[in-house]
């Protein structure tokens, strides 16, 4: 069955940014400039955090707004096919959220793969990978 990255308890969030430090560590790099998961601040401590990641749409705009087809449907969410993208940011400016983030170094967008590695580095169980049916 596939699995899909939820955002499970978004209160229990602090901004320690391991989900984004693990998520951008894939590439074999520290920093933040290759995450697909962010945290932004909703008013601060007082008032939270919310967490930036693809909530893999069924009809995802970011793969409709791409002008050469190189944003697939993946089992879950989408998949980026590089040696197709012409770096046109489409798919950036077509997400509701904000969750196609760009690497700036590639100019290649980046897009949540729901591989789940963010969710094993929280520790506030903010994230979990959930089953979602028809996979």
């Amino acid at each position: 069955m596939a699995r899909r990255l939820s955002v499970v308890d978004v209160e229990r969030c602090v901004d320690c940014l391991l989900c984004a430090l693990a998520c951008a560590r894939r590439f074999g790099e520290g920093g933040l400039a290759r995450s697909a998961i962010a945290v932004r601040s909703a008013g601060g401590v007082e008032r939270g955090f919310v967490v930036v990641v693809c909530r893999a749409c069924s009809d995802p705009p970011c793969l409709a707004a791409c002008p050469v087809g190189a944003v697939e449907k993946a089992r879950v969410g989408v998949k980026v096919l590089a040696d197709r993208c012409i770096g046109c940011r489409a798919c950036v400016a077509a997400c509701p959220i904000g969750a196609v983030a760009w690497d700036e170094e590639r100019g290649k967008p980046v897009i949540c793969v729901h591989c789940g590695l963010c969710a094993t580095f929280c520790p506030h169980g903010v994230l979990a990978l959930e089953e979602v049916g028809g996979g």
